[in-house]
């Protein structure tokens, strides 16, 4: 029998919960600045009074929900005056629904089937707050789903004048937004603007230093010894640098485990990475296209029709024009945006007509692109 071989029913993983999306670690490496600041502002609920609203900003995969969920499991372990909800805008994206979350979070259970108006939902709410002299914070994460169906200023000014309906009500807001070509100080309405003045908590992407280091901690207590090696370990790395998305490197760490395993094999080799990445590099491009606004969709279709990966950026001008009636300021700003998603390249060349043009290339296989653009 071979050693190097596994049997049926071993396997490398030491807990391959390390290596889930979801997974929060006990220690969030590189992170303890923005978690102290969370923190500082939501201190005040502790005390029974109104915390700081908070505003979370960076790239995906930059450890914000990571960071708002480790403050709020923190809170639920410190005290029961605060009541924390975590509400997932991509998935409930209208001021009910994000209400009725909350009222699940405070009584246990849903509101009514059947339907109740959202003035009664809100005023039950209200008035459990003050009665059980509990402390709301909501956790508004992927705001950008809230900002894109216009739904963002009506929440925020229900949640934020809750106190002048009902006296004695005390919430905060955290608002976490990846998408930073869009920016909740200059873009919601003046009214909601006034009352939410959030601390504003940035996260900047890993440095390649740090991806190396998370990934470590990943694979020393996801794998067992000597699965990964460090040669391994640093090409994940650059892949998930190139990305500028950690979930990508920790993506990539589990379909490789995954793949030695399918061949039996007790360590991670270079193909098992090389072939992991293939499909893992695609969690950027799901995440990035489904937050694109429609234009920018088109812009990406019109380099796909042409056939090409490459396009000039006069005759990618000309296509995303006639389909949009949008201006060359417009379209300047976008494929700016998407060069910055890394979604596309620009190249500048010396072909226009003007001495120097612009080439917009596509990062991702074209089919790929169209797949995720639903239009």
């Amino acid at each position: 029998m071979n050693k190097d071989l596994l049997l049926w029913d071993q396997t490398i993983f030491r807990d391959e919960q390390y290596f889930e999306l979801d997974y929060l670690p006990e220690n969030l490496l590189h992170r303890d600045s923005q978690m102290r600041s969370v923190m500082f502002s939501v201190a005040p609920a502790l005390r029974g009074a109104t915390p700081l609203n908070v505003y979370c900003r960076g790239s995906p995969g930059t450890g914000k929900t990571s960071v708002v969920l480790k403050v709020f499991k923190e809170l639920e372990n410190t005290t029961q005056k605060v009541i924390p909800v975590y509400i997932n805008c991509q998935v409930d994206s209208t001021r009910y629904a994000i209400f009725s979350q909350i009222f699940k979070k405070l009584f246990g259970y849903p509101p009514p089937s059947s339907g109740i108006s959202f003035k009664k939902l809100f005023s039950q709410i209200a008035k459990h707050l003050v009665e059980k002299k509990k402390v709301l914070i909501v956790a508004l994460d992927d705001v950008n789903y809230l900002m894109m169906s216009k739904e963002v200023n009506d929440v925020l000014y229900s949640l934020l004048r809750m106190h002048e309906v009902v006296p004695g009500t005390k919430v905060g807001v955290i608002a976490i937004l990846s998408d930073l070509t869009l920016d909740m100080a200059r873009d919601l309405d003046p009214q909601v603007q006034s009352v939410l003045l959030p601390e504003e908590v940035s996260f900047p992407k890993y440095s390649r230093s740090e991806i190396r280091d998370i990934l470590s901690h990943r694979v020393k207590y996801g794998f067992y010894p000597n699965v990964v090696s460090d040669e391994l370990l640093e090409l994940v790395t650059q892949y998930t640098e190139e990305t500028g998305d950690l979930r990508v490197g920790i993506n990539v760490l589990k379909r490789a485990g995954l793949n030695a395993e399918r061949r039996a094999s007790k360590i991670v080799s270079r193909e098992d990475v090389e072939k992991a990445y293939e499909g893992s590099r695609y969690i950027h491009l799901n995440y990035t296209v489904r937050n694109l606004k429609k234009e920018e969709k088109v812009l990406l279709k019109c380099i796909i029709d042409s056939g090409k990966y490459e396009m000039m950026s006069g005759e990618l001008f000309e296509c995303f024009k006639g389909n949009t009636g949008l201006g060359y300021t417009s379209f300047y700003e976008m494929v700016n945006r998407l060069e910055g998603l890394k979604l596309v390249n620009v190249d500048t060349t010396g072909k226009g007509t003007r001495g120097q043009s612009r080439l917009v290339s596509l990062k991702y296989d074209p089919k790929e692109v169209e797949k995720r653009l639903d239009i």
